[in-house]
Parts: structure tokens; C-alpha cells; sequence
């Protein structure tokens, strides 16, 4: 077995242990304003539950272990002491996952991600309406454990509302761990899907993504494509080229093409019906030519 100092290690190599070590790790998906009444939304998963009375959710946005700077989540908690910690579930798991993009300053991840900003009740950050509960905070103090890259700030959060969609209740009015399907953080691109196990989810913290607000309107309001899969579609960086598409739409679509020749509208069907499938299967260019390939 191996001992270790974690005074020893690198900062990296410690963060992968402990993160291997501790999980699954629930997510606080955090919302919050900036002092300019910007909306910020990312998640976290040094995240627990700590009392019930007060109710007290604690997250932890650490300082970036690159560089030591802070993230937005942090700076506004110190301005602005209120958030709404959503929780996650797998129907949103890639939305959630495009937000931890370092997108800049400003730019609002509720407009990137497709996820719907709606009013709270008590405090001024905004709720996400797809997040099957969400707790609207009071930031009681913040408290900083460290000055270095990868240290971490404890953001103690009194809740003062709590918003729980009815569907995932079971017949006692308690909240069914299998309606509710949890996703958690494990080590690497792991998570765990509290209902049926592991899956990975490659992240996409070293690009920043087009997002949902530059998905073209016929793919963005697809009646096949669900969010999860339109989140993979914003996660690129640029689209394919007309002249890749054109050859995709060639070499691999052209029965599609002929086959309904003078249905549009079906064609289009099938044709997300298909990058549906790619999707499944991690093909994400493949997925963006046979799109594209539509209006192409």
C-alpha cells in the first residue's frame, strides 16, 4: 500500500487523489449575481448538506490550481450574499457540464447552456427550471481556507425556499430517488447516475463552446434532439466547413437524400433522427455534418 505525505505531492497529483478517493460527490449547481446583476451559473461538487436546522448546504468554489485566480461564482458570493444551488439531474447533465466552461466575464451561462433562468422568490439570483429541486439561499460568511492555487472557499448557505417539481414525489409526497435521478461527480470524466450507475462525460473545461444562443433555430428547436444532446452540439468550438459537409452529405447521406427527395420536412426529421444516433455514440462531427447537411 502506499503511504504518502500530501506535503510532498503536487498540487494535481493530491487533487486526483482526493477527488478519486471521495465520491460519488453530489453537485451544487450554483446561481448567482454580480454586483452589476449579471446572472452566473456553474457547478461545483464539493458540495454537501450540513444541518437541517438551520438548513445548511455548504460548496466549496476552490482557486484555480493553474493560475490562482478565483472564479465568478466566488467573487459574487462575496458582493452579493445569495445564490440558488440547483440540483442536478441526468436530463441536464450535459447543460451542467457546458457551464463549467471558462466562459468570459459577463456572459451568461443560462444564455450559453439553454437552461432557463426563472424568477426566485426570496433571494435575486435566478432558479433553473429544469433542476428538479432548488434551494434559494442566504450566504450566512465565506470562509477562505487557503491562499494558493487549489484551495478552497466554503460558501455556508442558510436556505430560505425551497422549489421541488411534483414529478419526482413518490405517493407519501417524499422525494423518489429513482424519479429524481442524481447525477454525482467521481474522479476523471466519471460520474455516477444514481439510478443505474457509472458513465462518462468528457469535459469541456480546455474550450470554450459556441453555445446554445449560436445553434441555428431549426437544430436549437428540434422536436428529436433533447437538451442533453443539443448541450454536446453547443460544446464545440466551430462548426464543419461547407465543403466537409458537402462531402459527408455524399458520401454517407445520399440515400437519405433520395429517399425522401421532395419531402422536405421529413427529410429533416429523419436526418435528426440520425445525428440523434451519432450522438449516442459520441460522434459529434458527424452529428454536426448530418445537420448541417439539411440546408446545405
Amino acid at each position: 500500500m502506499l503511504s504518502l505525505d500530501p506535503r510532498e505531492l503536487p498540487q494535481p497529483k493530491l487533487h486526483q487523489y482526493l477527488l478519486g478517493a471521495i465520491g460519488p460527490r453530489p453537485i451544487a449547481f450554483a446561481s448567482t449575481l454580480d454586483e452589476q446583476g449579471r446572472a452566473n451559473l456553474a457547478p461545483y461538487s464539493f458540495f454537501n448538506v450540513f444541518s437541517s436546522n438551520p438548513p445548511i448546504l455548504i460548496f466549496s468554489p476552490a482557486r484555480r490550481g493553474r493560475d490562482n485566480t478565483t472564479k465568478h461564482t466566488l467573487e459574487n458570493a462575496l458582493k452579493v450574499r445569495e445564490c440558488v444551488i440547483n440540483i442536478v439531474n441526468y436530463s441536464i447533465v450535459e447543460q451542467m457540464s457546458l457551464a463549467s466552461t471558462e466562459f468570459p466575464e459577463g456572459v451568461s451561462e443560462f444564455e450559453k447552456t439553454g437552461l432557463t433562468p426563472i424568477t426566485s422568490d426570496v433571494v435575486k439570483p435566478f432558479r433553473v427550471k429544469e433542476a428538479p429541486v432548488q434551494f434559494e439561499c442566504k450566504i450566512n460568511d465565506v470562509v477562505a481556507l487557503g491562499n494558493q492555487g487549489g484551495a478552497g472557499n466554503l460558501v455556508i448557505c442558510e436556505v430560505v425556499r425551497i422549489h421541488v417539481h411534483e414529478d419526482i414525489l413518490d405517493e407519501e409526497g417524499r422525494i423518489s430517488p429513482i424519479k429524481i435521478d442524481q447525477v454525482a461527480r467521481m474522479g476523471g470524466n466519471w460520474y455516477t447516475r444514481a439510478n443505474q450507475g457509472l458513465f462518462q462525460l468528457p469535459q469541456p473545461m480546455t474550450q470554450i463552446g459556441i453555445g446554445f444562443d449560436r445553434l441555428p433555430e431549426d437544430i436549437r428547436t428540434s422536436s428529436v434532439l433533447t437538451g442533453n444532446e443539443l448541450a454536446q452540439l453547443a460544446g464545440v468550438e466551430a462548426l464543419p466547413n461547407e465543403t466537409e459537409v458537402n462531402e459527408y452529405k455524399l458520401t454517407e447521406l445520399s440515400d437519405l437524400f433520395i429517399e425522401y427527395e421532395g419531402r422536405a420536412s421529413e427529410l429533416e426529421q429523419q436526418l435528426h433522427l440520425k445525428a440523434k444516433e451519432l450522438l449516442g455514440t459520441k460522434q459529434l462531427t458527424e452529428a454536426w455534418m448530418t445537420l448541417l447537411a439539411f440546408n446545405n
